[in-house]
């Protein structure tokens, strides 16, 4: 079927041609009010630059926010129109699609027998006064249950994270393991990079499986319940050394029911001497 445009042009060329607007009406079927139609200019030109550059400036601003940014400057127009403009456009915002962390093998929560056997990391959130964050790395040993390290910064990605375990190495020494959550500091590319060049294995637990890395979590909830909460940090600078100060108390004036009312530096020295002595016995294992 032709255009009515084409046709418009039609009647025009035979016209020009000689014949009469009314016999070229009548050979093209088109009536003289089509024929003599002008399109009205398009009313939504100016809205629609104006959406256009509202959603170039703000990129992930969907329909909505565009159409309230539009009320907000003083354009009185219905949602609709700046639905399907925005539309018309292909301005439609993409979702971000989380990154797919591949499953790794799951490992049961078995109390190890050594230190630095294996290692449980997490993150704990906290403010100072003026309301900025603190984001405290806790890190501890599943075996001794010591408090290996709590660290509290404004920020922590994954290179900082790999810069602490490296100072840890050269004090402690490294884990043969270390148990995390999936978040993307413990599963970034510089922790993994690290991780495989020294020969450490990441033992990642289920998304939103929390007790599957129960120990760093019973930890939080006493680091939480004894320090942050009895504190009120002025300052990054007040927030570790009262921190610290919490850790060594925690480490080695704080007996635990669970290891028989030792601290856990206490208990991590049983463990040191009940290893010597299985290696100096030669019926040790017999037993």
């Amino acid at each position: 079927m032709v255009s009515a445009p084409a046709r418009r042009e039609l009647v025009r060329y035979m016209i020009d041609k000689g014949l009469s607007e009314r016999r070229s009406l009548r050979i093209i079927a088109m009536s003289a009010s089509a024929y003599r139609y002008e399109p009205a200019q398009d009313r939504n030109c100016v809205l629609k630059e104006k959406i256009i550059a509202l959603a170039q400036r703000h990129r992930r601003y969907g329909a909505g926010m565009i159409y309230l940014k539009l009320r907000q400057a003083g354009e009185f127009v219905n949602h609709k129109r700046v639905d399907r403009l925005y539309a018309e456009a292909g301005l439609q915002v993409k979702k971000r699609r989380r990154k797919k962390i591949p499953l790794a093998d799951r490992h049961p929560l078995e109390r190890p027998t050594l230190a630095n056997q294996v290692w449980s990391m997490d993150f704990v959130f906290d403010r100072t006064a003026e309301g900025r964050s603190i984001k405290s790395l806790t890190v501890v040993d599943d075996a001794t249950h010591e408090a290996v390290a709590i660290v509290p910064e404004r920020a922590l990605g994954g290179n900082q994270l790999v810069r602490i375990l490296e100072q840890l190495a050269s004090t402690r020494g490294l884990p043969r393991a270390i148990r995390t959550d999936n978040g993307k500091e413990f599963c970034s590319r510089a922790m993994l990079t690290w991780a495989h060049a020294r020969s450490v294995q990441l033992f990642l637990i289920e998304p939103g499986k929390p007790n599957q890395n129960a120990y760093i979590e019973s930890f939080n909830g006493r680091f939480r319940d004894e320090c942050l909460n009895e504190h009120w940090f002025t300052s990054l600078q007040h927030a570790r050394v009262v921190v610290e100060a919490w850790r060594k108390e925690y480490n080695e004036e704080r007996p635990k029911k669970s290891l028989g009312g030792l601290t856990p530096a206490a208990y991590a020295k049983t463990l040191i001497q009940k290893a010597v002595k299985l290696t100096t016995d030669s019926k040790a294992q017999c037993y």
